[in-house]
């Protein structure tokens, strides 16, 4: 939770500073009305002479001073909390946000309006009437919020309105911290496929190097807790005075490469349904499932960036790593956005320094030299899956029909340099493609050499 401290403490208003001037501007229409008509009837009655009508606008206009210097050296002292559950929503889901308030003077409180700020794409501003708190008493209350966009959005600071109960005067207190709630994109379940061969990141079928090809080959390690004292090697003990152990094995993680092409110009349309918000969500979705399938991730920008803190090998480990790894790349992509390059040279320059294993690319509109770029990545990779975006296809024509698509000779050039090639249309899935570029993938594999298997073109 959130803890923020008392209104009194922390104002946005200049609070001590600006003194009973501050206060005085909090007067509301009815005590401005009030104060008006005060002036008004002892100026009527100094005229007149009326000493009765004199007493009338006296009255009326010390009413709303004496509520506004009552309520200014009022002190409440109100702790607030803020509580997001979840802190991390996939777009299109609601997350609720708990507000929790606690007086903690020994006087109760009068009629507090509470207001927390949201951004106006998670909905409308949200306040609550709290009646009157005891002293030691606590109030909780809370709403709901939704986005269809992707992003890092602040919530807060919360308001606190106070008021008399007459309803002269009204002052605002703001609490000085926030919360950030992080829309991911959705993320869809795949079904589980042997794309590479491979049934998992580790198992059968794994390529496994060998550290222990003799006396005195052996790599030893230090001693961890559970190591089976059968393996502890004695000379490596004596010569480094801590107990060392041999290095039997070092199994290999299946690497996967997911590269997302962020181009402003590869990219038409925008909003959730756009063809660029669905090569996030699809590249989301291939992080995720491959991570569940323990296979060492890393995801790729045209532009040659990566996720913070993501290793040259990408990210891997056990099963509490792997939700963290998810949870970076998540945040990454939540907040990810076009980029102004023109070309692919960039991820290209970084793909062929090594193997990268399987190579998954989520691509826009790709033009001859782009094309040519692409297929020269699939030198480096053990499979490349490529999901081809034709914006002619995703925005609507004249008439609102879609264009016609001219992503034909693109697959094809990628499909002949090896490239597992579909195109991606409006209206399909990401598990659907993943199937199908399974189902042609193997049958890329089964067919003789030389002979090129159907598929989208």
């Amino acid at each position: 939770m959130t803890a923020a401290g008392p209104p009194t403490a922390a104002p946005d208003e200049s609070g001590e500073k600006g003194g009973l001037r501050t206060a005085l501007a909090g007067l509301t229409t009815r005590g401005r009305s009030f104060l008006a008509a005060g002036v008004a009837a002892a100026i009527c009655a100094y005229v007149l002479g009326q000493s009765d009508l004199l007493r009338v606008g006296l009255l009326l206009a010390a009413l709303p001073l004496v509520c506004t210097f009552v309520l200014y050296r009022t002190r409440y002292r109100v702790a607030g909390s803020r509580r997001l559950s979840p802190a991390r929503v996939p777009a299109a889901s609601e997350a609720r946000v708990h507000l929790r308030m606690d007086n903690v003077s020994r006087l109760p409180t009068g009629l507090l309006m509470l207001q927390d700020r949201v951004p106006y794409v998670l909905g409308p501003r949200p306040r609550f009437v709290l009646d009157r708190v005891e002293a030691g008493g606590r109030r909780e209350v809370s709403y709901r919020v939704r986005s269809d966009l992707r992003g890092r959005y602040p919530l807060g600071p919360l308001q606190l309105r106070l008021t008399d109960p007459f309803g002269m005067c009204e002052l605002t207190r703001s609490f000085s911290t926030y919360d950030t709630l992080t829309v991911v994109p959705r993320v869809e379940p795949l079904p589980p496929v042997k794309l590479t061969g491979e049934a998992k990141g580790y198992g059968d079928g794994r390529q496994r190097a060998l550290a222990l090809a003799g006396e005195d080959d052996v790599i030893p390690r230090g001693y961890r807790y559970g190591d089976d004292l059968r393996r502890v090697h004695w000379r490596s003990t004596a010569r480094y005075g801590e107990l060392m152990v041999r290095r039997e094995e070092q199994p290999r993680r299946s690497r996967c490469t997911v590269l997302l092409d962020t181009r402003r110009l590869a990219f038409q349309g925008a909003g959730p349904d756009s063809a660029f918000e669905w090569a996030v969500s699809g590249a989301a979705s291939v992080l995720v499932h491959m991570l569940e399938r323990g296979f060492s991730v890393r995801l790729l920008m045209d532009t040659g960036a990566s996720v913070p803190g993501e290793g040259s090998d990408g990210f891997a480990g056990t099963a509490q790593e792997s939700a963290d790894a998810a949870g970076l790349m998540m945040d990454t992509l939540a907040v990810i956005d076009h980029s102004d390059g023109a070309g692919l040279s960039r991820a290209y320059d970084l793909l062929r320094g090594g193997n990268e294993g399987l190579l998954v690319a989520f691509l826009g509109d790709l033009d001859e030299e782009q094309a040519t770029v692409a297929a020269k990545m699939r030198r480096r990779s053990g499979a490349a899956i490529a999901f081809v975006l034709d914006s002619a296809a995703w925005a609507p024509g004249p008439g609102g029909t879609p264009a016609a698509t001219h992503a034909g000779d693109r697959l094809r050039l990628l499909r002949e340099a090896g490239w597992t090639a579909l195109a991606a249309t409006p209206g399909t899935t990401v598990a659907g493609l993943w199937r199908q570029a399974d189902q042609q993938h193997a049958s890329s594999v089964s067919a003789p050499s030389g002979t090129t298997t159907g598929g989208w073109s």
